[in-house]
């Protein structure tokens, strides 16, 4: 046997996101072939009946069910993030959704970090609860209230892994070990933390959650999302609340995700030393109370964030002392970096979370979760670090 077999050995992360899950036609074409169809052509009537009753490996439906560059993306991105199999979804929103609609029923109890980007928060607040299933929500970081909340009945836990905007990270391994004790789900928001860095079902995550229209498309194209797992729980619970409610990815999105994947280990990494370069050097400026980044030593958990990622991320927020005028000001005097409400893109991305994403939130909620009207969140870019640190100190003359 050839000792270098690369068959024989676990393969890195960087060499999944290009080659797993690849499915060739008999054209032999090098890119993914992007199936777009909606339906698929038997060659008899039994062999219709035979594939409602039971679809093999590689055999599709309906696109709604699945299709082939759908799987390619599915099988793609469950090897990156080391889970057995994975659903993607239409949209990050859909993911959350199913993840957490398809297992809980009236009666259930679920345990939710308070910290929740506002389409989140509006799932567990209104949506759950419509149907009968009750929520605690606990401060994250604060692995006491999280001891006090999760019970006997508890289904669920669900927490960003690190939170937007102000990236407040929850200990995954922690929090998991008190859920599985009383037999509860651990779902996992894992957005912030990308598959570049993440290793959170190694810690004790049973499902997780990405929006794939952030980094994992990496260039502001298109809507998609994914839910990892088990193979048992995803094609026995995730799948079919999914595939009979609609919120399956677009083939077409599938292929626009599948080539992010190939450049997201090196777009995240470039990504991540531009996000430390710049909390670095904004660290002290004066027109800031505090620069928020888990990759700085100033931040309250940098060495939560070293331990369960290794790095600290793509992201960063500033709180400038002069509130919501001082942040307009800041925004409105960018040359380079460009105001929206996406994240993980190629393009450096600046946002007003009080008013924008977070802008549902009463006010004494955004303050309880510090999200402050001087906050502005940034998601660092490809850019230059040097052109982008020269944009945000002529834009913090502006304030």
């Amino acid at each position: 046997m050839n000792k270098h077999d690369t068959t024989k050995r676990a393969r890195d992360k960087r060499t999944e996101a290009v080659h797993g899950g690849t499915r060739r036609s008999q054209y032999g074409e090098v890119s993914e072939a992007l199936f777009l169809t909606q339906g698929f052509v038997y060659d008899t009537a039994e062999a219709a009946e035979a594939r409602f009753l039971g679809a093999g490996p590689d055999e599709f439906i309906y696109a709604r069910y699945g299709n082939p560059t759908v799987a390619m993306f599915e099988d793609r991105i469950a090897a990156l993030e080391g889970a057995e199999d994975a659903f993607a979804t239409a949209s990050g929103m859909a993911a959350v959704n199913g993840a957490l609609v398809s297992m809980l029923r009236a009666g259930d109890h679920v345990v939710s970090a308070r910290a929740l980007f506002g389409s989140c928060l509006y799932i567990l607040e209104e949506v759950l609860t419509r149907y009968g299933v009750e929520v605690t929500f606990v401060d994250g970081a604060d692995l006491d209230q999280w001891r006090d909340a999760i019970r006997p009945d508890t289904k669920a836990v669900f927490f960003e892994s690190m939170s937007n905007p102000v990236l407040e990270l929850v200990d995954i391994e922690a929090v998991a070990k008190l859920a599985h004790a009383q037999g509860a789900t651990v779902v996992v928001d894992n957005v912030f933390s990308t598959p570049t860095w993440s290793r959170a079902i190694e810690q004790g995550a049973d499902l997780v959650v990405y929006s794939a229209t952030k980094h994992i498309d990496g260039q502001g194209r298109c809507l998609g999302g994914v839910i990892l797992g088990t193979r048992e729980h995803i094609r026995g619970v995730v799948e079919p609340y999914m595939k009979h409610t609609g919120g399956s990815l677009s083939p077409f999105n599938a292929w626009v995700m599948l080539k992010g994947l190939e450049t997201l280990d090196l777009r995240v990494r470039a990504q991540t030393a531009c996000a430390k370069a710049i909390a670095e050097a904004l660290e002290g400026h004066d027109a800031i109370a505090r620069v928020i980044h888990p990759g700085l030593p100033s931040h309250p958990q940098h060495d939560l964030a070293m331990r369960q990622l290794g790095a600290g991320g793509t992201m960063l927020a500033l709180d400038l002392k002069g509130g919501k005028p001082a942040a307009f000001a800041f925004l409105n005097a960018l040359q380079i970096a460009v105001i929206s409400n996406n994240l993980g893109d190629a393009k450096t991305i600046v946002t007003h979370p009080a008013t924008t994403t977070h802008q549902r939130l009463k006010p004494e909620v955004r303050a309880t979760l510090g999200i402050g009207d001087g906050v502005v969140r940034i998601s660092a870019g490809l850019e230059a670090p040097e052109d982008l640190i020269a944009d945000f100190l002529q834009a913090l003359d502006a304030v």
